[in-house]
Formats: structure tokens, C-alpha cells, sequence
């Protein structure tokens, strides 16, 4: 266990060194680098920064093992760095990008006024979350690029660790573009799908699924949970749905979902599970960034998560970890 000056400062540094790899990710210096060695003042014209700021951010990445030096005022490339370049299979450069993005970063550096009054200090300045993004497209291209990255290894989990019925239509609801439809569609080759998500959302959806050769076998519907889901399906899947509403909203869109799901049918919500002990868990992170941005989201506890079940006449009956942080769990009708 690390002593207490050493995790309080070691927390401090935390902050420098996300900003270094902020930088990084931002002027698209593994891109640069991804060809060989460059000299810093070479890297500085292709990345369009300051040559002597920049070598100091480089010396600080030096440190994070993400570069190394290759030769004199050169730099190049690490195996570890690799995951910052854009074209990387499990790229991070986008995920970084959106946390550092100007509303997100502003969240979190208000954390303490937002927790002084409980009201998301993010919120008062930019409004609901979507609606922002909705507003700012360069923003709201990151943010689904970071989405799509934070799925990618969940999803891959999801299809592998979960036995889906073989013959079932599953309604992935606020399935967002598709990835994850996608992929449970390609594991379970009888399965149907439906993807329901807002209006604005659904032409992506259908790109995705035509382009996955999947558009015989699923169908995109837009709607507004809160209102209603399609009915008369077997499997409904919330992916990272859940912990964006308050408990009220959480039960409401539960109570939608029983509605209109088969009478042997099924609810998966795919999220962090909080332990209830104090151990580190990438949930309690992100919850972190939950309350910042949203009035009302939040992380959940498996008891948390099973009194909001029991409200909507659901039963939680399993829970599946599937690795990165996350759990599927399963409820079935009372």
C-alpha cells in the first residue's frame, strides 16, 4: 500500500501527466511518429507547435514511456505509444481527446462546485449533455468516437461471455450506431435486431448495419424511450444507458422496457457494477465524471441496480463480468 504523500502527490503528477498525453493526442504526434524518428523541430513544423514547448512535453511522455529519445533533440515512437496513433486497432487517442475537450475538461475542474450544491456546474453552463453535443459537431464527433473505442472491448466480451437465445430479436435500445448490434449479430448468425435510438441517431445506425452486411437481418426504429421501445422482443439491451438518468428516469425507462417485452423475455444492462468495498474499480473513475457532467447520472452498486429492477416489476438474475470495468447484468420478469 503506497504511503499517503506518495499517492497525493503521485495524484497531482496524474494531472501534468495527462496533460502531456493530451498534447500528444491532440497535434497527432504518434501519427507523425509513426514512420520513424523525427527532430523535434521537424516534429514541431509537421505538428504545428512551438519547437522549444514542445520538446518539454516530449521530455515528459520520454518519462510516461510513450517516446523515447533517438539521438540528439530526436524523438521517436514506442510500443507503448503506439495506441495514441489514429490507425492503432484499440486506439486511445480519441478517448483522450474527449476528455480533454473544453466542456468535459471545464466538468471536471468544477467538480467541487458541483458537489458544494449537487447541481452539475457542466449543466448550468452548456446544458444537457446531448443537447450540447447535438449543438457542437466537432464535439460530438469525438464523443462517439470515444464511445465507439469504450465499446469496442466490451462488446467483444459481451458476444463471447454471455449465451444469447440463438433464435431471438433483441431491441438494442439507444444502440447509438450499431457497433454493438452489429457484433452480437455476427456471434449469434440467427438472431435478429432492432435498433432503437433518436431520430438524429438512426441514418448512422443504418450505414453501420448495411455496411456490416447485417441490414436483412435487423431494422432501425427512432423513438424516445421515455416514451415507449418497440414491442414483442425476446432480448433488450441497455448499453450504458442507465447511468445517465437519476433514479426516477432509470425506473421509467425500466417500466417501458417491461412493457413491452415477450412474457419470457429478457432485460441486459451492460455497465460498471460498483463493488462495496473500497478497493480500486474503473466505475468509481467514472463515476467521477458521471457526477461532473450529468444531474442525476451515476454508477451503480448490484443492490443499487436491483432495487431499480424490483420498482419496474424486474427480477436481476444474473450479472457477468465482462472485463474493462464492466458487467452485464441480467432481469427477467418478477
Amino acid at each position: 500500500m503506497p504511503h499517503s504523500d506518495e499517492l497525493l502527490w503521485g495524484a497531482l503528477g496524474d494531472i501534468s501527466r495527462f496533460a502531456a498525453l493530451l498534447t500528444m493526442a491532440e497535434l497527432g504526434l504518434a501519427d507523425h511518429l509513426a514512420h520513424g524518428p523525427l527532430d523535434t523541430s521537424e516534429l514541431a513544423v509537421r505538428a504545428g507547435a512551438n519547437a522549444p514547448a514542445l520538446r518539454r512535453v516530449l521530455r515528459e511522455l520520454a518519462s510516461m514511456g510513450l517516446v523515447r529519445t533517438a539521438g540528439p533533440g530526436a524523438y521517436d515512437l514506442t510500443e507503448k505509444g503506439t495506441a495514441l496513433r489514429s490507425d492503432a486497432p484499440d486506439s486511445v487517442r480519441s478517448s483522450i481527446r474527449m476528455l480533454g475537450e473544453e466542456s468535459f475538461w471545464y466538468a471536471i475542474g468544477m467538480l467541487p462546485a458541483t458537489v458544494r450544491d449537487g447541481s452539475s456546474a457542466f449543466v448550468k453552463r452548456y446544458g444537457h449533455v446531448y443537447d450540447h453535443l447535438a449543438k457542437n459537431p466537432a464535439s460530438s464527433r469525438l464523443f462517439n468516437d470515444y464511445m465507439t473505442a469504450r465499446a469496442a472491448a466490451l462488446t467483444e466480451g459481451l458476444a463471447k461471455r454471455y449465451a444469447f437465445p440463438p433464435t431471438a430479436t433483441m431491441v438494442d435500445v439507444a444502440g447509438g450506431k450499431g457497433h454493438i448490434l452489429a457484433t452480437v449479430l455476427h456471434a449469434n448468425p440467427q438472431m435478429r435486431g432492432i435498433l432503437f435510438d433518436l431520430e438524429h441517431v438512426a441514418d448512422h445506425a443504418r450505414r453501420t448495419l448495411a455496411a456490416e452486411s447485417l441490414a436483412e437481418r435487423s431494422e432501425v426504429v427512432a423513438g424516445d424511450f421515455f416514451a415507449e421501445v418497440p414491442a414483442g422482443s425476446d432480448v433488450y439491451l441497455l448499453a450504458s444507458v442507465l447511468h445517465n438518468w437519476d433514479d426516477e428516469d432509470c425506473v421509467k425507462i425500466l417500466r417501458n422496457v417491461r412493457k413491452a417485452m415477450n412474457p419470457d423475455g429478457r432485460v441486459l444492462i451492460l455497465e460498471a457494477v460498483l463493488p462495496d468495498d473500497e478497493e480500486p474499480h474503473l466505475g468509481k473513475d467514472i463515476d467521477m465524471r458521471m457526477l461532473a457532467i450529468f444531474n442525476g447520472g451515476t454508477e451503480r452498486s448490484r443492490d443499487e441496480f436491483a432495487a431499480l429492477l424490483s420498482q419496474a416489476d424486474l427480477a436481476l438474475t444474473e450479472v457477468v463480468e465482462l472485463g474493462s470495468g464492466a458487467s452485464l447484468i441480467e432481469a427477467r420478469p418478477r
